[in-house]
């Protein structure tokens, strides 16, 4: 697949690529509408302090990682479709509670549940692989991501216009984020009807439980838990972090350990019930999948996306400190980081498509990213300038690259689970997120630099050992299993009864 065929907007699969980045767009856009307009709503609520956008900030990631897995079990029962068309009309509905919320509780649970909206970015995934050949994954899955993880940026650049222009006075914050929440409503109901799951009614498989994901063996399952406990388990730093804040209760966070306890177990026991069944019976060899594969992706996206969301919040600030810019200068520069995403991304799936090996492609994009944060961790005000933003450039372009490089392995691993490891997988990306800046409180900008370069090098020697080159990574059709076909002829034969 080449950059040109990205503009043949009459084939199926181009015009389901574009369809599905915007609507990632959008969602990203609604979820980062506050930031842009935090000293607006500052301006216009005179109870509100810093120490509440600080942490509006905290509640808009909390329920991502969770709803990724949640979102990742329906993807493979319902169909990204659906999933994302509902996410995004049902999404709206925090999002305006917040635009017009007047008491602290409402703005602060708006904030959390919004937060779910995160999720957005493994349907589209899951779309994708559904619509696109294994060999043209890569490149197909990197522009979906690149485009539409802009829509962050996009709200940064805009929002403050509306708001001011737009709609003027002092709430017009308020209207501003209404607006971004009614746009997202709409095209909701438009993706419901604008598209289908894959270019055939069997191109959508459904896993035989939803519920958990399926492994292949014992092994497998105590595998699958200990990486599970993590995605629910994180939740806990974030509830520390509120409680040391002074925004929740000794009481309260005990509930909260609790409840994030409860979860855990809950979904330790989803795992058993699903698959010790499917173990006893025995999985057919041709239905077997490497989890360990699984496990490394997991850690490159934690390292990866992880990073640049960590590296984004604190970058500004950095520059800043170190060469003595203003705030607006620094600003700009530390954008470099995130803007190169529109290339950098899709490039990454692109040099997987072509370069005949994903996973050596993986494993140099994860060595570059510890190069690059080491090289990052060795700036200081000596430094010049302009070599420092050059080397900030260069390593955005491995973080975002690698990003693109785990999602063109994803879809060719299981297909028929594919929504449940993109979840997974995409959930430790904020895993490392909430990881890292809880770290970086206790360091300084070199250390933290330092420390995300021993991620890269760590995910990298687990990528060396677990990651397998998956068989049918650029096959024209995706591998099927005679559980595959099973699970198809029932749901054939099925179809055929209710008719």
């Amino acid at each position: 697949m080449k950059v040109a065929d990205l503009f043949k907007v009459r084939s199926p699969e181009i015009r389901a690529l574009h369809l599905t980045w915007i609507a990632f767009f959008i969602t990203f856009y609604v979820w980062f509408n506050m930031a842009p307009l935090a000293s607006s709503m500052l301006r216009d609520v005179d109870w509100l302090t810093q120490d509440h956008i600080r942490l509006f900030a905290i509640c808009n990631v909390a329920l991502t990682i969770p709803a990724r897995i949640i979102v990742g079990m329906a993807l493979d029962r319902f169909g990204p479709r659906r999933v994302f068309s509902i996410l995004m009309v049902s999404m709206a509905i925090p999002a305006l509670a917040f635009a017009f919320g007047n008491s602290m509780t409402q703005l602060l649970v708006a904030r959390l549940v919004l937060s779910s909206i995160g999720a957005s970015f493994v349907v589209g995934i899951h779309m994708t692989a559904l619509w696109f050949k294994p060999k043209h994954i890569g490149f197909a899955e990197g522009f979906y991501a690149g485009w539409g993880n802009f829509g962050s940026a996009a709200a940064a650049m805009t929002l403050p216009t509306i708001a001011i222009v737009w709609y003027g006075g002092d709430e017009g914050w308020r209207w501003a984020i209404a607006q971004s929440a009614f746009v997202m409503a709409a095209y909701g109901i438009y993706y419901w009807f604008a598209i289908t799951d894959g270019p055939s009614a069997t191109s959508h498989r459904k896993t035989r439980k939803a519920m958990a994901m399926e492994v292949s063996s014992w092994a497998d399952m105590v595998k699958l838990i200990l990486w599970t406990i993590p995605l629910v388990g994180c939740l806990a730093i974030l509830v520390w972090r509120i409680q040391d804040m002074g925004f929740m209760s000794t009481t309260a966070a005990v509930i909260a350990y609790l409840a994030i306890l409860a979860i855990v177990i809950y979904q330790v026991t989803q795992i058993i019930r699903v698959n010790v069944p499917i173990l006893r019976k025995g999985v057919p060899e041709d239905d077997k999948y490497h989890f360990n594969s699984v496990a490394a992706l997991n850690t490159t996206y934690f390292a990866n996306f992880g990073a640049e969301l960590a590296v984004i919040s604190m970058l500004p600030m950095f520059f800043e400190q170190t060469w003595g810019l203003t705030a607006a200068a620094a600003g700009l520069i530390a954008s470099s980081f995130a803007f190169v995403n529109l290339v950098a991304r899709p490039m990454g799936g692109a040099v997987s498509d072509r370069m005949g090996n994903r996973r050596f492609v993986m494993l140099s994009y994860m060595f570059g990213i510890g190069i690059g944060f080491t090289l990052m961790a060795m700036m200081n005000e000596s430094w010049p300038l302009i070599l420092a933003i050059a080397i900030t450039i260069f390593t955005s372009f491995f973080v975002q690259g690698s990003e693109g490089a785990t999602f063109g392995i994803i879809p060719s691993i299981k297909r028929r689970i594919t929504g449940q490891i993109s979840g997974m997988a995409g959930a430790y990306g904020n895993v490392g997120a909430v990881v890292y800046l809880t770290l970086f409180t206790f360091v300084t900008p070199t250390q933290f630099f330092y420390i995300l370069a021993a991620g890269a090098f760590f995910s990298w020697v687990v990528c060396f050992i677990w990651l397998k080159e998956p068989e049918s990574g650029f096959a024209d059709e995706y591998y099927l299993s005679s559980v595959d076909k099973m699970i198809e002829e029932q749901d054939r034969l099925k179809a055929e009864g209710k008719a």
